[in-house]
């Protein structure tokens, strides 16, 4: 494989393309949200198998992925949700190494399970880095490439490969590492925040109901239907707003659920404000933050009530499984 610093060029740019990393942290105080992969799991698989250090950039692909030339030899790997994938018109594996020679054409059909594709490309994406981070927050047009969604004809810089002994080609992260992507999402959620300005009985209708996710699902957030919150009657304390839905402004945390108006709750994510006067009734555990990016519009998702115990141990349950991937497929390279 080559060493130099080459190039993909896009040949088609697919509906929303995006370079992303681990998100810039560290500026949430001043409004900058983290950006970054959604689904952090499928990222992170993506760049364990063409061995790219951790954080090094990769694309996100929503719904419709791009096409991609290449103009050196490069390692591939496709995570995420589930498309046909091919190279040149021949069909290849997702969740593999794949290798590229300059010239090959990386081309996706319509997803069939999913909402967000991952592409690793050895060496990672070597767009500039900008407060810390290469990923691309495009609200403001900051970082990535341009600040904004791939188009056809750019020109994508790639870095140099760096780790010596990268997982070899062909090498495969068996179907009980890879994540489920459901008929129904479950996302375990923190209930907190602003639920004492709703009913116990909306509360309840809250996670025993499927949600519906709506067209207004995006790296800002998801808009959901399926039921309605009803508010506790109150005197609006200085600073809030007169709307019952309203609370003195406070801080989004990431996976923050909204209920502006008290119907169609809205999931805050990677690229969304952060902080605002909307009553929120919960937050969605980070481990599971994965399973809603995943999630796209007319698909469903559930919310159960957890502890933080319960968080942590997601957390750290989602930890063990990287780290089993990194294993197997050290074993495989180990074993060729």
């Amino acid at each position: 494989m080559s060493t130099r610093s080459g190039e993909v060029v896009v040949v088609r740019g697919g509906l929303h393309t995006t370079v992303q990393d681990t998100g810039r942290d560290g500026y949430y105080s001043l409004g900058i949200p983290p950006s970054g992969a959604m689904d952090r799991f499928s990222y992170r698989v993506a760049n364990m198998l063409v061995g790219n250090p951790d954080g090094a950039a990769a694309l996100e692909a929503t719904y419709v992925g791009p096409t991609l030339e290449f103009t050196d030899d490069r390692r591939v790997a496709v995570t995420g949700a589930s498309a046909p994938v091919t190279v040149n018109g021949e069909p290849v594996p997702t969740w593999q190494v794949l290798e590229v020679r300059s010239g090959d054409v990386l081309e996706f059909s319509m997803l069939t399970a999913g909402a967000r594709l991952y592409i690793a490309i050895s060496g990672g994406v070597a767009v500039p880095v900008y407060l810390g981070a290469r990923s691309t927050y495009t609200l403001t047009g900051l970082g990535g490439f341009e600040g904004r969604r791939l188009a056809d004809g750019d020109r994508l810089p790639l870095g140099e490969e760096e780790i010596a002994d990268p997982p070899r080609v062909g090498s495969a992260v068996e179907e009980a590492l890879r994540p489920d992507l459901p008929d129904v999402a479950l996302l375990r959620t923190m209930i907190g925040l602003c639920s004492y300005r709703v009913t116990e009985e909306s509360m309840r209708v809250f996670t025993s109901t499927e949600w519906k996710v709506t067209k207004d699902a995006d790296r800002i957030g998801y808009r959901l239907h399926g039921g309605r919150f009803d508010f506790v009657d109150r005197e609006p304390p200085h600073g809030a707003g007169s709307d019952p839905a309203n609370v003195v402004d406070l801080g989004y945390p990431l996976g923050s659920i909204q209920v502006p108006g008290g119907d169609e709750p809205i999931v805050l994510l990677n690229d969304a404000v952060t902080a605002g006067g909307y009553a929120t009734v919960g937050t969605v555990v980070s481990a599971d933050l994965d399973r809603i990016a995943q999630a796209k519009t007319g698909d469903r998702v559930r919310f159960e009530s957890v502890d933080l115990r319960t968080a942590l141990e997601a957390r750290a349950d989602r930890h063990a499984r990287l780290e089993r991937v990194r294993r197997a497929l050290r074993e495989q390279g180990a074993h060729a």
